[in-house]
Order: structure tokens, then C-alpha cells, then sequence
């Protein structure tokens, strides 16, 4: 993924003047609370540029923008070949007159990509508007290109991506703060979709690749957050709460000169296992080859440099012989080369397992009467195994789990969201304005998804509000109900 891979368009950020720092600053926080050498990821925009221009949380103008000083910093930029430009000014999300001044500025020297926070995400804290918005100025002119190349091949085809939030949308509508997910989310739906057709309400959802695995928990309804880190960034955007643990397939196996070790570190496809003749490392399934789970004549002879071999089961059991040989001179532990592959495959499993954890029961879920439902490249090889860990008795393989992520694509729902930040106190009388502020947002997203081919009769709304307490800048999700209802939820 371009994100991942830091591989997305030259971006500008442009923004008040005094605050050009103010994202590579963040938080502050600390999540290694004990590093001493803090390596703080790369920003993903290239320049910053300080526009004077300055609004007051009431709307007070301290300072107007002044266009003219304002198409020199930007036609600067231009002329040094960036063509993507992310806006994002004190308080933008509720005043936006001058991100929307600057923006036609942007628009009229040539800019392809103008993304503004009040568009982008127009919610109160400054760090993950500007984050946001950074992200989908730096990644949707990629993103275009690409949607623009299939919809050609296609023709007259109706085309519509897979979003993060778990639903579909137009590929017109599609935009790079929405695509970060957008594979796994599919993988849960289509969790969801097989296992409600199997007769199982409640799901662990388990998909299991080359590199990671990746699990969510579904008890009736999809859980989403609103605010995440991906790949050192912060994000703030609708998406599938996954949990993502480092345990693949291709998670390389070693020993310390203590202790077993899988991952985090991964073979990937090449150079890959050393099953595939390939000159790679043990990995998880080298340790399903030397058990005898993975055998080799089920299996084409697509491997060797140059991909007419079979898999090489004797240089498994060769590396598994030299590392418990290892293991025994290091700690004069003798083991022998099957019990070190299950070794290896415990902690695997042990990992899964601890990350199904995070999401079931260290949040109050009693996975026991759940069913597992994996899926992925390498999910029905440990199914059972992660199953017995965590005391579940029914395991879901559907026909299709190889690629359940593409066909969790084909049964998800066309999706419209709306938001918008309403600063006021929880009462009777706010509710009122509240309600105003919920009719505008569902007759925008209802339009959309007319504009989208959808029958308005086949529509659903889901209206959710965001509290938080007075003085915090962290909100709870509630539905919106009476006054009573919030109060409660709260």
C-alpha cells in the first residue's frame, strides 16, 4: 500500500501562521514510555507553508487572510513540483471561509489535489484534522490514477471501492482517507456475511496472511473506531475496529541464545520460507511443513528461482536439525527437530490468541459461546489450534475463506457518512437543534446514495452522536435518543 510504503503524492501543507510544527509535534505522547532514543515517524507531507490568517475559537477574525501574500507560498511550491496540497487553518472546521479562500487559490494556480479539513474532517482538535487531511491530500492522486485506469479497462461498467467504515462507494466518491483499511474491512464483512448465512450470531473473525493477522469482534453489530494509528500516523476516520497482531505465515522463526522467538519480523513471498527454495528463513509454516500439516504433494511446483519445483521438505527438516542443535549446545535443552517446530508453532498460536483477547474478553466478552471464523492464506492451518487456546468449541471455514476479504466486498452495502461538530450542552432544549443538525446530515447522505443508484426505500439511517464531558476532548458514541437516553449512555 502506498501509505505503508510512504509512496503517495509530493504533498504541501498549508496552514496558520505560527503552526507549521504543530503536527510533527503531535501529542506528545509517549507509547514506549521507557525508549531512550525516540524515532518519531516521517511526516508525509513534504513543505509547509504559514498562511497569515488567524480565527478565534468564537469566530472572532484576529487576523484576514491576505490572498495576495498567501498565491506567492503557494505558486512557490507549485513551481517546485508539487501538485497536492493539504489545507488546514486554527479552527477551520467551524469557521472555513479562509480554508475555502485558499483552497480556490490552490485550485486556480493548478493544483490536482485540494483537500481542505472542513471537507475533509470537520471536527474540534486541530492534530488529527490536520493529520487526516494530510493523509487524503497524499494519498487520493494515486488513488485517482488508479480508479481512473480500471474504470477505463472496464468501460460502462458501474465500479465501486471498498471503504474502510465497511461499506461501499462510488468510485467517484472514493478518497484516500477512506482506503486505509478498506481490505481487512472486507474481510469482516464477509465474516459476518458467511457466518450469519451458517446460523452464528456472534463472531471472532480471524484472517490470517503471509505477514499478519488480523481480528475483530461482531455481536450484532460492526464496532468502529473513530481515531487510530496506522503506520505512525494518526488517523481520524471511520474504520473497522481491527486488531492486527505480527503473526503470519512468513513470521520468521529464530532463536535468541535464550528463548524462541516468531516475528515480528516476516519472509514476506520472496525470498519466503525455506520451503520455497528460496534461500529464506524458518517461518511459521516451515514449522506446518516439518509437522507434516503442509504436505508437499498437494501442493504445484511453482517454487525455486525458477518456479518449476516442488516444495523442499528436506531443507525444512535440514534447518530444523541445525537449530535444535543450536538450541541443545546454547541451553542444553534437547529437543528434537519436530518438538522445536511445535515450539515455534505454540508461540504463534499464543500470539493469535492474545490478540483475540484484546478484542473479546479484556473488553468484557466471553468468547466461549462464540464462533471462530477464520479466513486468509494461512487461517484454516491454525483454526483449531487458536480455537483450543482460547476454550472455543466452533471453528467456520467457509469455501471461499482464501479470499473471503474480495468476496466480503461483493456482499457489503453501499455506505454514506456525515459528520459535523455541534458544541453545545446536553439538554432538552439542545436536543432540538441537535435533531435540526441529524435531518440536514441524513437528507445529504441520502441523496448520496440515490446519486449512488440506490433505491431511497431500500435506505437505512443510523444516526450516533459523539459526547464528551465538559473540559475533555474525548467523546463517547451514544444513539441519539432523548434526553434521558444520552444522559444515561454517558
Amino acid at each position: 500500500m502506498p501509505f505503508l510504503e510512504r509512496k503517495g503524492d509530493r504533498t504541501l501543507l498549508a496552514t496558520t501562521q505560527g503552526f507549521a510544527d504543530a503536527l510533527r509535534i503531535g501529542y506528545q505522547t509517549r507509547p514506549d514510555l521507557f525508549a531512550l532514543e525516540i524515532i518519531l515517524p516521517d511526516m508525509l507531507y513534504e513543505q509547509v507553508v504559514e498562511i497569515s490568517e488567524r480565527v478565534l475559537a468564537d469566530g472572532t477574525v484576529e487576523r484576514a487572510l491576505d490572498p495576495s501574500s498567501s498565491r506567492v507560498l503557494l505558486q512557490d511550491a507549485y513551481n517546485d513540483g508539487i501538485r497536492s496540497i493539504a489545507i488546514v487553518f486554527m479552527h477551520g472546521y467551524r469557521y472555513p471561509n479562509h480554508e475555502l479562500i485558499v483552497a480556490e487559490l490552490a485550485r486556480e494556480i493548478g493544483f490536482s489535489q485540494v483537500s481542505t479539513s472542513y471537507e475533509t474532517n470537520p471536527l474540534m482538535k486541530y492534530v488529527s484534522r490536520g493529520d487526516t487531511t494530510v493523509v487524503d491530500a497524499y494519498l487520493s492522486p494515486m488513488l485517482r490514477n488508479y480508479v481512473s485506469q480500471v474504470a477505463d479497462e472496464l468501460g460502462d461498467v458501474r465500479l465501486m471501492f471498498m471503504q474502510s467504515n465497511g461499506g461501499l462507494t462510488d468510485a467517484s466518491l472514493f478518497r484516500g482517507k477512506d482506503a486505509i483499511l478498506s481490505g481487512p474491512a472486507g474481510g469482516i464483512v464477509g465474516a459476518v456475511k458467511t457466518a450469519a448465512g451458517a446460523g452464528c450470531d456472534r463472531i471472532i473473525s480471524f484472517d490470517m496472511g503471509g505477514t499478519s493477522t488480523d481480528v475483530a469482534h461482531y455481536n450484532g453489530e460492526y464496532e468502529r473506531t473513530f481515531e487510530t494509528l496506522v503506520a505512525g500516523v494518526r488517523m481520524r476516520a471511520p474504520m473497522m475496529m481491527i486488531h492486527t497482531v505480527a503473526a503470519g505465515g512468513g513470521s520468521i522463526c529464530f532463536f535468541d541464545g535464550s528463548r524462541y522467538r516468531v516475528g515480528p519480523e516476516s519472509a514476506g513471498a520472496n525470498p519466503g520460507p525455506v520451503c520455497y527454495r528460496r534461500g529464506g528463513p524458518l517461518t511459521v509454516t516451515d514449522c506446518n511443513v516439518m509437522l507434516g500439516k503442509l504436505q508437499a504433494e498437494f501442493f504445484p511446483s511453482v517454487f525455486g528461482p525458477a518456479q518449476d519445483q516442488p516444495l523442499d521438505v528436506a531443507a525444512v527438516q535440514e534447518a530444523f536439525l541445525a537449530l535444535s542443535n543450536e538450541i541443545r549446545v546454547a541451553t542444553s535443552d534437547v529437543r528434537t527437530p519436530v518438538e522445536v517446530a511445535d515450539g515455534f508453532l505454540r508461540i504463534a498460536v499464543e500470539n493469535m490468541a492474545n490478540a483475540i483477547k484484546k478484542v473479546s474478553v479484556q473488553r468484557g466478552y466471553d468468547v466461549t459461546g462464540y464462533t471462530l471464523n477464520c479466513f486468509g492464506g494461512a487461517g484454516g492451518q491454525h483454526a483449531c489450534l487458536v480455537a483450543d487456546a482460547l476454550g472455543m468449541t466452533r471453528v467456520l471455514m467457509h469455501p471461499l475463506a482464501g479470499v473471503l476479504s474480495a468476496y466480503g466486498m461483493g456482499l457489503a452495502d453501499v455506505r454514506s457518512l456525515r459528520e459535523r461538530a455541534l458544541e453545545i450542552s446536553l439538554a432538552e432544549s439542545s436536543l432540538i437543534e441537535l435533531t435540526r443538525v441529524l435531518d440536514e446530515l441524513v437528507m445529504s447522505t441520502t441523496e448520496s446514495l440515490i446519486d449512488q443508484g440506490v433505491p431511497e426505500s431500500s435506505t437505512s439511517v443510523i444516526r450516533r452522536a459523539h459526547l464528551r464531558y465538559d473540559g475533555t476532548d474525548t467523546s463517547l458514541e451514544v444513539e441519539v435518543g432523548s434526553l434521558g437516553r444520552n444522559a444515561c449512555a454517558i
